[in-house]
């Protein structure tokens, strides 16, 4: 490991659901192999310690993911890289993370897990579709709330399409053309 490698921030947007979450973890299997230096920033264990108390408002979904994007871009500026799987449904807060990075000028790549709904909810892996459907909880992005699809991403995962392996794969490819892997 370089004490000069290159950090970035690879964002992973997308449904709940969508994959976002174990296609990071594989590739950060593989970044680790290869010698770099990564963290992921679950966007659940982020809610539960970093944004504990906010709730899913636009106000708040906003402000956690300003929180990410902060830490996210701190990681990066100091040679790691950083996996946010995050499902941040609105483009101005990515935008926003986006535009933090480039400020700083730090390496920021978003990736779109295209993940269609009528999969995800399928998929359900924590129980949010079927939840939703039966009334105890709304809200949920993409079914009564909205999610706004990154309209240029670096990379769009059509995840439902290919194993998580070939995800990460399309993934590292990307980040071996930035000349970040």
């Amino acid at each position: 490991m370089s004490v000069t490698e290159t950090g970035a921030t690879i964002w992973l947007t997308g449904l709940p659901s969508a994959g976002k979450t174990t296609i990071a973890y594989e590739l950060a299997g593989r970044l680790r192999t290869d010698g770099h230096r990564v963290e992921v920033l679950d966007g659940d264990e982020i809610r539960e310690f970093l944004s504990a108390g906010l709730g899913f408002s636009r106000e708040d979904r906003h402000t956690n993911v300003a929180r990410i994007g902060f830490v996210a871009e701190l990681l990066a500026a100091n040679g790691v890289k950083v996996l946010v799987p995050v499902i941040a449904p609105f483009a101005d807060s990515r935008e926003a993370v986006r535009k933090r990075h480039a400020t700083e000028s730090t390496t920021y790549l978003e990736v779109h897990v295209a993940t269609p709904v009528e999969v995800c909810s399928v998929r359900d892996v924590k129980g949010l579709y079927a939840k939703q459907a039966a009334g105890e909880i709304s809200g949920l992005t993409g079914v009564d709330d909205p999610y706004e699809a990154p309209e240029s991403p670096d990379l769009r995962i059509e995840s439902h399409q290919q194993t998580v392996q070939e995800s990460a794969a399309a993934l590292h490819a990307l980040l071996t053309e930035r000349g970040l892997a």
